[in-house]
């Protein structure tokens, strides 16, 4: 494919402007003929043959491989999932916990993951604890906000601190978190907490190896700014999870040898897989990564991201009435903002400027907490799109 094509192979891209792509990517065509194809071969040799496995196996590995390359893990290290909240709650209910331990979660997680933390905090027995870095982010210039969370870190660890949980690219504010420095500073605390990382919006925007490869579990889906199919994503998690963690929901896949009930469970990730999953989803995300390689390095794409997402914040910052979230360029694709009225005194309601640019075919989305607006710019966004939206958006303020 050349290079920059593939935007015109996304038929979810036509006759819209589309700032999404942290909810959900668009599906490359090739990606869902991909799909389709692996659904005939299926079919072809037989849905449970013995010629249908080296093709299941295949497929399955092939995006193993490519997702734990992502990470900088070896294969054994990677877990197929079917989203975030499936990659953080499997791994993380088979820790040996003990009563008395202490989550320490920022308070900028998705609440899903929150959710899936209280719950486990109620059934074992945990305290919770709250990182504080909302703030942070919203006051600190980027060149100074690592060292200013370290601090924060450093500030709310305890004795009993037993697990932190922070995002590598904040789903609210679009700061990007020090995940590699978070996890050696852990490696001093005298409990060496575990680190849990949300990467739902890190993998696929940004470089994400150096930050999968020093989490303990690292988890992500395909189906955001990947642009593979919704359903699919995977977990890296590091040798000591692998040693120290159980299963939580057990299947034939967590089984070393499937059609013996009393054998131990696999050595690697795969004791996390539970049972049937959907086949040619590897194969639609597989494709979809092998595009994505196409437009360029991570590093690549991550530039041309930045780009698009500095001239909307600073677009934004020239509207009156509009206040970005962050004091400086995001450093990937999340724009966070607000709306106000010229004069500062009336906040304007985000749901409904949603709509208001939804009947206009501009999609961006709104958020709870804190209560913003959110627009994303991928690798196929355009300039024009831009545009598009800053004076939209003028209009409206």
């Amino acid at each position: 494919m050349v290079h920059g094509q593939l935007r015109a192979l996304m038929p979810a891209l036509a006759g819209k402007t589309y700032f999404n792509y942290g909810g959900q990517g668009p599906l490359p065509t090739p990606a869902l003929e991909a799909i389709t194809a692996s659904w005939r071969t299926i079919q072809e040799l037989g849905p449970f043959t013995a010629a249908v496995w080296p093709f299941i196996e295949a497929e399955t590995s092939r995006v193993r491989g490519a997702l734990a390359a992502l990470c900088g893990v070896s294969p054994h290290r990677l877990a197929l999932t079917e989203n975030v909240t499936t990659g953080c709650v499997l791994p993380l209910w088979g820790l040996p916990w003990q009563a008395g331990d202490e989550l320490l979660i920022s308070d900028c997680e998705h609440p899903g993951v929150v959710a899936a933390c209280h719950e486990l905090a109620r059934r074992e027995q945990l305290t919770l604890a709250t990182l504080p870095v909302l703030q942070l982010c919203r006051s600190t210039p980027r060149a100074a906000l690592d060292a200013a969370v370290q601090q924060a870190l450093a500030d709310c660890l305890s004795s009993r601190t037993r697990l932190v949980v922070l995002s590598h690219l904040l789903w609210n504010t679009g700061s990007l978190m020090p995940i590699a420095a978070v996890a050696q500073q852990l490696q001093q605390h005298p409990r060496s907490p575990w680190l849990l990382v949300d990467a739902a919006q890190s993998m696929g925007s940004l470089p994400v190896q150096e930050a999968a490869s020093a989490a303990d579990i690292y988890a992500f889906t395909g189906h955001k700014w990947c642009c593979g199919p919704e359903g699919l994503g995977g977990v890296a998690l590091s040798e000591r999870v692998l040693a120290q963690a159980q299963p939580t929901l057990i299947g034939w896949r967590s089984l070393s040898h499937e059609g013996q009930a009393g054998s131990d469970w696999h050595a690697d990730a795969r004791r996390f897989e539970v049972a049937t999953s959907c086949v040619p989803l590897c194969s639609g995300l597989a494709t979809s990564l092998e595009l994505l390689a196409a437009e360029g390095s991570p590093a690549q794409r991550l530039g041309r991201i930045q780009a698009l997402s500095a001239t909307l914040w600073t677009g934004l910052n020239s509207i009156p009435g509009a206040i970005p979230l962050l004091p400086d360029a995001p450093p990937a694709g999340l724009v966070s903002f607000s709306l106000t009225s010229a004069n500062g005194q009336r906040f304007f309601d985000p749901s409904l400027v949603v709509r208001q640019l939804g009947k206009r075919g501009l999609w961006i989305r709104n958020l709870d907490d804190p209560e913003c607006l959110r627009a994303c710019t991928h690798i196929t966004t355009t300039t024009t799109e831009i545009r598009a939206l800053l004076a939209d958006l003028a209009d409206l303020a």
